[in-house]
């Protein structure tokens, strides 16, 4: 009775998963809908990198710093156009920044990143919201240890930071940097974060009525058609849907349903061309066994035979968004906005992702398992990543 209950009340926390936008580190139903994605989970540092010796927590959901070497607190994963959302908390004297399109180690803010910077007037000549050597801000509220609300837009070339709703730097870069990852830095002073959130921009629908841009996989008995609400509907199986065209780096999303308990699918990427089943597989698989953070085969956004999801968020019969972000050998995998995976592949190279670790541009492929496949696919929608800028 008393695992039926734990059991239960799982399954109801991650079904109501975060429908009130105002509440730290989670993500309302319209903003998760809309594309974005949660960098920060409240509890954990899973998906972030530390660079220098600082004493980087979670503390009351928040990430938090106060000594130690300055340095960044970055992520794993890599992204090209996006919105960033966040808040900070600081008191006067702090000098912290957000950095964005940033390298690991930033050695120069003019040339290697862009810094947004957390600090007072009196403390730096580029005040909060100002983009360190490059951009001063206009007027920001100043560091007084609450909590204030941050948004940077990185666009192509453009980069515009709002600080509590207030347009604070408008900055047009001449050298745009392309990708890179997101950095807290610490640098002097206490400072925390919350709230971390990011929408991909730029991607491009990948399906359209004639499925003009897929292939079956010929000779193999699954069913792949569009209905009239541009829903892609997959049934039976084995079988194989293939892009015409090859990606290398991407943030992929797509909103997934699985119509029956206990299937098993997967989005397949980084495929050897015309190759059945020939890539990476990020899982589609809803199961469970003793509890959610416990898939019963590698779980929905896990890289089968590589790593587990960390937790189950999909629930089977009900619609639900994936974000799968490839940079490198780098790929992570986020659930209704909900990281699930962080993995590096570390293998020596090969053509075949199931024997080594492909770098190069390959298809995308969705799976039709066995017989028992009935998944539906819609808004399917990529962007290739930007090289980093030199």
């Amino acid at each position: 009775m008393c695992r039926t209950w734990l059991l239960v009340i799982g399954i109801w926390f991650w079904s109501s998963w975060n429908l009130t936008a105002a509440e730290p580190n989670r993500l309302s139903l319209a903003e998760i809908q809309r594309g974005w994605i949660l960098l920060f989970d409240g509890q954990t540092l899973f998906g972030w990198r530390r660079e220098s010796r600082a004493n980087w927590r979670v503390e009351q959901g928040a990430i938090v710093v106060d000594e130690g070497q300055p340095g960044l607190l970055r992520t794993a994963s890599q992204f090209s156009d996006y919105r960033l959302r966040l808040e900070y908390r600081a008191p006067s004297g702090t000098n912290s920044g957000v950095f964005v399109h940033t390298s690991p180690r930033p050695k120069n803010p003019r040339s290697d990143c862009y810094e947004v910077n957390l600090a007072d007037p009196q403390t730096s000549p580029f005040p909060t919201g100002s983009l360190v050597g490059r951009h001063r801000g206009a007027d920001a509220p100043p560091l007084d240890g609450k909590w204030h609300a941050l948004e940077v837009l990185v666009q192509g070339a453009v980069v515009r930071v709002w600080v509590d709703g207030k347009l604070v730097s408008h900055y047009r870069d001449p050298r745009p940097l392309g990708r890179g990852y997101i950095g807290l830095q610490f640098n002097r002073g206490p400072v925390a974060f919350r709230s971390i959130r990011l929408k991909p921009l730029g991607l491009k629908p990948l399906l359209d009525a004639q499925l003009s841009r897929w292939r079956s996989f010929p000779g193999k008995p699954a069913r792949f058609h569009i209905d009239a609400q541009g829903v892609l509907h997959v049934r039976g199986g084995p079988g194989q849907l293939e892009t015409r065209d090859q990606f290398g780096d991407f943030v992929l999303q797509m909103e997934v349903r699985v119509n029956a308990p206990g299937l098993n699918s997967g989005v397949f990427f980084r495929c050897i061309p015309g190759k059945f089943w020939q890539g990476y597989e990020s899982q589609i698989h809803n199961g469970y066994l003793a509890d959610p953070t416990q898939p019963a085969d590698y779980g929905t956004g896990g890289f089968y035979r590589r790593q587990k999801a960390r937790r189950i968020v999909a629930q089977d019969r009900k619609w639900f968004v994936k974000t799968l972000v490839v940079v490198g050998n780098h790929m992570a995998c986020w659930v209704n906005g909900y990281q699930v995976s962080d993995w590096t592949d570390r293998r020596p190279e090969h053509e075949n992702p199931r024997r080594g670790c492909r770098r190069t541009p390959g298809t995308i492929a969705l799976q039709a398992h066995d017989p028992t496949t009935n998944l539906s696919f819609r808004n399917i929608r990529i962007a290739e990543l930007r090289p980093r800028g030199k």
